[in-house]
C-alpha cells in the first residue's frame, strides 16, 4: 500500500469520476485505474463501484476512503514539521479559479509564491463558481478564486475581493442604450446573454429574478464574462455582466445599471480552514496583489 494509492482513491471518491480523478492528480486514467486495482488486490476488497458512468465507492470503499484522508494528512503533517525544522517549504498548492480567469492579481501572487517557494509544486484548476466552492468545502483544492451572489459561501474562510451591481449591456444604437438605469421588467422580451448555472453572476441575477417573481429567459449562455461581452456586442442580446467586466467593453457596449437586482455579485477567495502551510503563504501573497492599487477585478 502507498500513499499515492490513497490519493487516487480520495480523489476518485470526491470526483466520482476516474476522469477527473486522473486531472486533480495529473496521471493518466490509467494510471489511476490501475493504481487503485492494485490497492484492492492488497486489500482483497472492490473499493469502487465500476457498473455506472459514475464512480461510487463500495462499502468497504467508505470504509478505506476515511483512514485514507487520515493518512494523507498525516503525511502532510510529517512534511510540515520537517519543513518547520530546515526552514524550507514543500509538498503541493492546488489553486482553483473561474474558468477563463482573466483577474491578474491572481497570477501575480502565484508568481510571488512561486519565486518565494520555488519548492511548492502548484497545481491550477479551472471549472464553474459552485464547482469550485465543492472542491475547496472537500479540500480538493487548497484556495480558489470564485464568484457568489451576496455573500460567500458560510461553510468556509474567505477574501472577498470585489462587490459590485449588475448591468446590462448592449450596443450601441439598441433601445435600451440611451438608458442609464432599468429594472429586471425592463428587459423581459430581449433575449439574454449571461454566465452559465454555477457563476457567481448567474446566481445573482436568477435569485434577483426569483425576488421579483419575474422569469426571464437567458438565450444564449458563455462560460466567460468576455464572451459574453463579445456577444452581445455583435447584436446577439442583452448582456448581464458585471459593472467591471461592462466598463471594459465601453466602446462597443453600454451599459445601464439594474436598479432592483439588488443582490451584487461578489469575487471573493475561499479556502477550508485551516489552511495548509503552502496555503497560508500563499494567501499572504494574495492579501499582497489584491490591494486598493491593483485594478478592480470582475465577479463570475
Amino acid at each position: 500500500m502507498e500513499l499515492r494509492q490513497l490519493e487516487y482513491l480520495v480523489a476518485v471518491a470526491e470526483e466520482a469520476s476516474f476522469t477527473r480523478a486522473a486531472q486533480r492528480v495529473r496521471i493518466s486514467q490509467s494510471g489511476v485505474s490501475a493504481q487503485i486495482r492494485q490497492l484492492e488486490h492488497d486489500l482483497g476488497a472492490v473499493l469502487i463501484d465500476r457498473s455506472a458512468r459514475t464512480a461510487t465507492l463500495t462499502e468497504a470503499g467508505k470504509a478505506a476512503v476515511r483512514y485514507a484522508r487520515e493518512a494523507l494528512a498525516a503525511a502532510a503533517a510529517v512534511r510540515q514539521a520537517v519543513g518547520e525544522v530546515t526552514g524550507l517549504l514543500g509538498g503541493r498548492l492546488t489553486v482553483g479559479m473561474v474558468t477563463a480567469c482573466t483577474v491578474t492579481a491572481l497570477f501575480d501572487a502565484l508568481a510571488a509564491f512561486h519565486r518565494a517557494h520555488p519548492g511548492v509544486a502548484i497545481t491550477l484548476l479551472e471549472d464553474n463558481s459552485a464547482a469550485l466552492a465543492a472542491r475547496a468545502r472537500s479540500g480538493a483544492v487548497d484556495v480558489a478564486l470564485i464568484g457568489a451572489a451576496a455573500s460567500p459561501p458560510a461553510d468556509v474562510a474567505s477574501l472577498p475581493i470585489a462587490c459590485e451591481r449588475l448591468v446590462a449591456a448592449v450596443p450601441r444604437g439598441h433601445e435600451l442604450s440611451e438608458r442609464k438605469r432599468l429594472t429586471l421588467r425592463d428587459l423581459a422580451g430581449s433575449p439574454l446573454i449571461c454566465m452559465p448555472e454555477g457563476a457567481g453572476i448567474r446566481a445573482a441575477f436568477d435569485q434577483a429574478c426569483a425576488a421579483r417573481g419575474l422569469e426571464l429567459a437567458v438565450a444564449l449562455e458563455a462560460g466567460a464574462p468576455n464572451t459574453v461581452a463579445d456577444l452581445a456586442a455583435r447584436g446577439l442580446g442583452v448582456a448581464i455582466l458585471s459593472e467591471t467586466t461592462a466598463a471594459a467593453h465601453a466602446g462597443l457596449l453600454h451599459p445601464a445599471v439594474i436598479e432592483d437586482a439588488e443582490i451584487p455579485a461578489l469575487l471573493t477567495l475561499i479556502w477550508k480552514p485551516p489552511p495548509a502551510p503552502a496555503a497560508a503563504k500563499f494567501l499572504a501573497h494574495c492579501r499582497r496583489a489584491f490591494t486598493p492599487a491593483s485594478p478592480p477585478a470582475s465577479p463570475r
